[in-house]
């Protein structure tokens, strides 16, 4: 599959140093969408890849390629959605998390980083949010006014556009939540979430829950059934994983068990997800693996969540 992808990068690369050489816009345009499907279609090449800093390292210029090829191809919707899911898993794993890391000896590059992340946050949803207007050119605009109706007509056919615009711009909320412009528009982005959950809430064999537990804890000042129902999504998240997944036992460790201080059950939690083996889904290998690294982080690092 990584030979695959890696082919079709040079053949991308072939074809823009031709197209300085081909005389028709109709023939140059056919090129640039062939390319712009190949691309979009193998962006997953990397998921079942076994190193997480390989990755980390090849990302940048797999999403800078696809941005030159968008820049010709304004419309291409599986560019959108690939440019909206690789920025935002690239900010999450190789810039937030690694702020995280950074915060205790370098608290200055973390802010910095953190920054960084946000801003790849907001390109994501706005290549997300591009990709919805495909079908409703005045559904920025419209969001905005009115989220539920809005949403209402996406079809089920753009649920992972959805999802991904969500939760970019929820991660950015995140980290922005001194901007009370990012805080305005939470109710866009549940509007976003819930038409995919309503659409299907099997979506990616559980993310939409797994993004859930830490929506719902989000709101526990104002909800006051928000652990029971964080706890719903763990359970339902872990079911349609077949709890092969690392991520909703992280989730719930980092967002319920250290509100509620139940430092024995945070334990478990991350026992159990570094016990999951990678190599039974190759799928989803590159996820559980930086989810993994994930879950060593908290628990090394118990002492400073838990008071005796």
């Amino acid at each position: 599959m990584r030979l695959a992808y890696l082919r079709s990068l040079c053949f991308c690369l072939l074809i823009l140093f031709s197209n300085l050489l081909l005389n028709g816009c109709s023939i140059r345009q056919i090129a640039i969408n062939q390319v712009s499907d190949a691309l979009a279609s193998g962006g997953d090449a990397f998921a079942s890849d076994n190193d997480p800093n390989l990755v980390r390292d090849a990302s940048p210029f797999s999403l800078k390629l696809m941005e030159s090829l968008l820049a010709g191809n304004p419309k291409h919707r599986g560019l959108l959605l690939a440019l909206s899911k690789g920025f935002t898993q690239y900010a999450y794993a190789y810039v937030q998390l690694h702020a995280d890391e950074l915060e205790e000896n370098d608290i200055t590059t973390a802010y910095s980083e953190r920054e960084r992340a946000k801003r790849m946050y907001l390109r994501a949803r706005d290549y997300g949010l591009r990709g919805l207007s495909l079908q409703q050119p005045d559904f920025i605009e419209q969001l905005r006014v009115d989220p539920q109706i809005t949403v209402g007509k996406v079809q089920p056919d753009d649920i992972a556009l959805l999802y991904w615009t969500g939760v970019a711009w929820a991660a950015a909320v995140s980290l922005g939540k001194d901007n009370p412009y990012l805080i305005a528009d939470l109710p866009s982005i549940e509007a976003l979430i819930m038409r995919a959950y309503e659409i299907d809430e099997t979506f990616d064999n559980g993310s939409l829950h797994v993004f859930l537990i830490n929506y719902e804890m989000s709101r526990k000042s104002i909800n006051p059934d928000a652990v029971d129902m964080a706890r719903e999504h763990f359970e339902r998240a872990v079911e349609l994983s077949n709890g092969m997944q690392v991520a909703p036992y992280v989730a719930l460790a980092e967002s319920v068990t250290i509100t509620e201080q139940n430092r024995s059950e945070f334990t478990s939690l991350l026992s159990h997800a570094l016990e999951i083996d990678v190599d039974t889904h190759t799928d989803w290998r590159l996820t559980n693996l930086i989810m993994q690294q994930r879950a060593q982080w908290l628990l090394a690092r118990s002492d400073e969540f838990f008071t005796e």
